[in-house]
């Protein structure tokens, strides 16, 4: 039977929205392992533009499910369209789209709240029992979605680990080619960009979880 994964991003570009080159490895890798992916983002604007190519904030919005589209090709969908019983897992890319668009983390930290329509689609998933991935510093987001106890990892950053602990969330640290995988809650998390200093090493770990959601849709 072929798998159905849903993929929820932040936008496009690091610094504002999803983290492209984690995006389209998980997508590449879905599609090699012959997956049926339908990617998501909540219509909503963004916390802020950035200037890729400065670095400055930009004087403009912009809109989180338009500019997730871009790496979708436009194969996109609100994110209230996310129906769990369509899925067998769900996935969620990394890029500080998700501290400033799917949650407030980014300004509050280890106070942060979730997106009312991400953590809804999010948690429909916790309930059913059915496996979520999450990467780079989207587990930031494990213990308001999971609840207190979930293990998950973010690398090895001291502060963000501290905020993860302080949620609830009990913190593993891991290098940027593994996974760390809460056996209980069906949740693989791995670094990717907050440690890969390449493409090919974001990839390794990326893979590596990619292939075990797929595993665990199995269990």
């Amino acid at each position: 039977m072929t798998r159905k994964v849903a993929v929820i991003l932040s936008g496009c570009g690091v610094y504002d929205g999803a983290e492209i080159h984690e995006s389209v490895i998980t997508l590449l890798r879905l599609d090699q392992r012959g997956a049926e992916v339908q990617c998501f983002a909540p219509d909503v604007q963004q916390l802020q533009v950035v200037d890729h190519y400065s670095g400055d904030e930009m004087d403009e919005t912009r809109n989180v499910l338009v500019e997730a589209a871009r790496i979708a090709r436009g194969k996109i969908k609100d994110v209230r369209e996310l129906h769990v019983d369509d899925f067998h897992a769900l996935i969620m890319p990394g890029g500080f789209g998700v501290a400033k668009n799917l949650s407030d983390f980014v300004l509050s930290g280890a106070n942060c709240t979730v997106q009312p329509d991400v953590l809804s689609a999010a948690q429909a998933f916790v309930k059913a029992g059915k496996p979520v991935g999450m990467m780079c510093i989207a587990p930031a987001l494990a213990a308001r979605i999971f609840g207190r106890g979930v293990v998950c990892t973010i690398g090895n950053d001291p502060e963000t680990a501290d905020a993860l602990t302080q949620m609830g969330a009990i913190h593993q640290e891991c290098e940027v080619s593994e996974v760390v995988e809460d056996h209980a809650n069906k949740l693989v998390t791995t670094p990717a960009y907050m440690l890969a200093q390449s493409i090919s090493e974001a990839a390794s770990g990326i893979n590596k979880l990619v292939d075990r959601v797929l595993e665990l849709t199995h269990v």
